[in-house]
């Protein structure tokens, strides 16, 4: 399987340029101001608008765009246009491009769903993944990996607080052995799909020289301790990192998992929306005069915020790691 230039290698490498960050654009009409709005003939106008100047003004800061599918798919057939759209001009910008779909299903539903995703209208560099069917679900989709230079993220440890609802469910001894898991204590159903994504990227021998496997985890940034257990644990996956930014997380922790094989770390509302915030468009705000350019620019020096943010806690982590310090680990 010729895996040289699969689309991990090519986000590691946008993150050693650009810095990690993560454009999310799960774009709601409801995160444009009326005024801007109303000057579209519908709401995914608007949204494909938006999108189109949000792209121009963060890429220099984005390491790549995650585009969630659910936003488009809420706006009906045009919805769909518009998330085509999007993806089409962030490939055509050369910078990758993630579609955020979490598909699993059975094996014949899951080969369409990787052709309708790695392929015509709704090509994506990247998609993401739920395991939870079984891990058969993944292989339509890894085969792209080889023939197409395709990626793709698999659900590991989401950021979202229910995901303590299942994935932090413990397993009995003898579950945990059943899924190559026993290396954790207490075993978790988090853990045996860790185990298994192991096994996965062991098909594709010593990727330790080209920096990371061909496919990665999602791996949320919330809690501290988890954060160091899991990129320590699997060290050559390279991390989806959600939960930055409005869901809480810190950049310090979003830093641990940035360690190894790195991560890209994704903020969607809290780009999307940084015109609500932003001081300099106060007058604008209250006056009602706001611009498509107003917001699209504001976005800009919020993922310009977001890279130095990100960039020097990854930094202060260096710094205080036992080898910079001199201290034994």
């Amino acid at each position: 399987m010729n895996t040289e230039f699969h689309a991990m290698l090519r986000l590691q490498a946008a993150c050693a340029e650009k810095g990690p960050l993560c454009v999310g654009l799960d774009t709601d009409p409801s995160y444009l101001p009326p005024e801007v709005l109303r000057m579209y003939d519908s709401p995914a106008e608007a949204v494909l608008e938006y999108n189109r100047a949000l792209i121009g003004a963060t890429a220099p800061h984005a390491a790549c765009f995650k585009v969630q599918i659910a936003y488009y798919e809420a706006l009906g057939l045009r919805g769909l246009a518009a998330y085509a759209e999007t993806l089409s001009l962030v490939r055509a910008a050369g910078i990758p491009v993630i579609a955020d779909i979490k598909r699993g299903d059975i094996a014949d539903t899951a080969k369409a769903y990787a052709r309708a995703h790695f392929s015509g209208d709704f090509e994506a560099d990247i998609v993401t993944l739920n395991p939870y069917m079984g891990f058969d679900t993944l292989e339509p989709f890894l085969e792209y990996v080889g023939k197409a230079g395709k990626g793709a993220f698999v659900l590991l440890r989401t950021s979202n607080p229910g995901m303590k609802d299942i994935e932090w469910l413990e397993l009995s001894q003898s579950s945990a052995e059943a899924a190559g898991a026993s290396h954790a204590s207490p075993v978790r159903v988090l853990d045996a799909v860790g185990a298994g994504l192991s096994r996965i990227a062991d098909r594709y021998g010593d990727f330790s020289a080209s920096g990371c496997a061909p496919f990665g985890a999602v791996v949320g940034c919330t809690e501290e301790a988890d954060a160091r257990a899991l990129r320590d644990r699997y060290p050559g996956l390279f991390f989806l990192i959600p939960g930055y930014g409005a869901q809480g997380g810190a950049a310090r922790i979003a830093a641990t998992l940035l360690d190894r094989a790195g991560g890209t770390v994704n903020s969607s509302r809290g780009i999307l929306t940084a015109w609500m915030k932003d001081p300099s468009l106060e007058l604008k705000k209250s006056s009602g005069s706001l611009s498509m350019k107003d917001i699209a620019e504001a976005a800009g020096r919020a993922a310009f915020s977001a890279t130095a943010e990100l960039l020097g806690a990854k930094k202060a982590l260096a710094a205080s790691s036992p080898a910079a310090t001199g201290e034994r680990p």
